[in-house]
This record gives structure tokens, sequence and C-alpha cells, in this order.
């Protein structure tokens, strides 16, 4: 498989501490917002647009919210011109797609619209390339077969994928209702290896809260869908000094995250 295409690296257009990233956000995500905000702080000020509300079915609406992302783009008007990244913090969306189609489409909307763009699954997808990661633990709180796609796109990127299905309380697959408490019992209690790779997909399941939890005593590589969207938005901003980052972007770096 070959290397994720993206665009270079820019210079921030604002002094450090003064940049600015879009985020693209499902209309009822109420954590990727203030997850991502509070990775990039003091780096970087988030910008929220919302992809439209639609009443389908799931996988329709899923589809619906790829065709989008260029009208939501758009959406922030003369901001536009001020962003030194945009990203779309919405996982389940491009799991169908694949991450060739994936970092094409990125690709393309960057040179349409002049701002390096990306997703939160080509974020993770460079993450892991950085770590030299080939096995995943994917800790998937989605339907089934929402879950299958996901496990495809990491396949598909040359890993390895076990998986660990998270549920609610009341036994249902809903990212926005799983509970911290639930997240950290139904992971420990897979007994999974001190040193594996944990993935937990979706933007709008809160994980920032219980990653000392799940890190503790071990030397596990903890990756969550707005841990990587927040990384590759610093990413594209220059440089910044290791011990000003956040503890859970700490952890990856000194676990060898350039």
């Amino acid at each position: 498989m070959e290397p994720v295409t993206t665009p270079p690296a820019q210079i921030s257009r604002h002094p450090l501490g003064h940049s600015r990233v879009g985020l693209i956000v499902p209309p009822a995500n109420a954590v990727a917002e203030p997850e991502v905000t509070h990775l990039l702080a003091p780096h970087a000020t988030t910008h929220t647009t919302r992809l439209p509300v639609l009443h389908k079915p799931l996988a329709d609406r899923l589809s619906a919210y790829n065709e989008a992302v260029p009208d939501m783009i758009a959406s922030f008007g003369q901001l536009g011109l001020l962003l030194d990244a945009v990203v779309l913090a919405c996982s389940g969306s491009r799991y169908p797609l694949g991450p060739n189609q994936d970092a094409d489409r990125c690709e393309q909307w960057s040179t349409i619209h002049g701002v390096p763009v990306s997703t939160a699954t080509l974020a993770t997808w460079q993450v892991l390339q950085r770590l030299g990661s080939k096995d995943l633990v994917l800790i998937s709180p989605y339907e089934p077969w929402l879950t299958e796609q996901a496990c495809a796109y990491w396949e598909q990127a040359g890993l390895r994928v076990e998986v660990v299905g998270i549920q609610t309380a009341a036994h249902t697959y809903a990212p926005y209702q799983v509970q911290p408490a639930e997240l950290v019992d139904q992971i420990e209690r897979a007994d999974l290896p001190d040193d594996a790779v944990l993935l937990c997909t979706g933007t709008g399941m809160a994980t920032l809260g219980v990653l000392p939890l799940l890190g503790a005593g071990n030397k596990r590589v903890l990756l969550t869908s707005n841990l990587c969207t927040a990384w590759w938005a610093l990413h594209r901003l220059g440089p910044i000094p290791r011990q000003s980052l956040p503890w859970p972007l700490y952890r990856l770096a000194a676990q060898g995250l350039r």
C-alpha cells in the first residue's frame, strides 16, 4: 500500500496560538468540537460548521454527508480564507469509501479550496503509518454493518484488525450515548495486551477523559478519532514543543509519533 498522499505542511497564516482550524461535524455530535478544541489549545482556535440535518437511514445519511463536504467547506465564507486546515470530524461516513478514495477526495478538496483538508479517518491512517503500526484493536460503538466497513477500511490500509464492540447499558449501538464508565469497563473486560494499539473510533463517542485510565500502567498506544484529528491539525501548523502538548498527544509523541 502506498503512503497517504497529503498536501505539504504550510506555514501558518497567523502567529502560533492564533492559527485557525475548521471542523465539520455531524449535526448531533456534541463531543468532537469540545475534545478537539481542548487538544488544540492554546496553539489554535477551532471554528465549526455542521453537516445538514437529514431524516434518512444511517447508511444513506452517511453517504449524503460525504457529498455535502464541499458545501460545508464553502460555508465558512470569508473565514475560510483565514483557515490553516479543515477536518471532517466524522469517521463513519468515510469507512465505506476505503482509505485510497478517502485520500483522493481530500486531495481534491485541498486543491479546490486552497487549504489542507483531511478527515478523521485519514488523519488516523497517517498516525498509524508514522507509528509503524501493523496490528490494530478497533474499539467500535457502531452497528455491526458499519463496524465491518471500518474493519475493511483498516485492512485495506494494510493492518491486521481485532474488534472490541462497544454497547450502551441498554445493549444498543449508539456512539453518542456510550458513557465513559461503560467504555472503560468493556475495554478492560476484553483483556487486551499491555502493548496493544487501540483505536476508539467515532468522533461522537466521548473518549478524552478515559484515556488516562486506559493507559495506566501499560504501554498501550491510545488513539481516538478526535485525538488523531487534533494531531493532524497541529501537524499542519508547524513544529510545536512536545512539552506544550496535552497528555494524550504528549504520550503519543513519547511513543514515537512525530
